[in-house]
């Protein structure tokens, strides 16, 4: 069963929602949608806990293969003057 949801969003956020549904022969409702079911906010903690534990087995992997993409480390808390 599905429950229906009223949001507000600015006209040009509504219009560009249409422009992409348009575009993926899809609906705002499914984009939306969509949006929510990738938040990882709305998954179960045990899920992300998986997730997690599996980032941490194959950074070192994901580092070599994307020496780009790897994101500066700072310590936590420390502020831009501290590399």
């Amino acid at each position: 069963m599905s429950k229906s949801v009223t949001i507000r969003v600015p006209d040009e956020v509504h219009a560009r929602l249409q422009e992409r549904a348009s575009r993926e022969g899809s609906t705002v409702t499914a984009i939306l949608t969509e949006a929510a079911l990738r938040d990882p906010r709305l998954s179960d903690p045990a899920s992300l806990a998986r997730a997690a534990v599996w980032v941490r087995q194959h950074a070192e992997e994901f580092a070599e293969a994307f020496p780009d993409e790897e994101p500066a480390l700072t310590p936590r808390g420390a502020g831009a003057d501290a590399a």
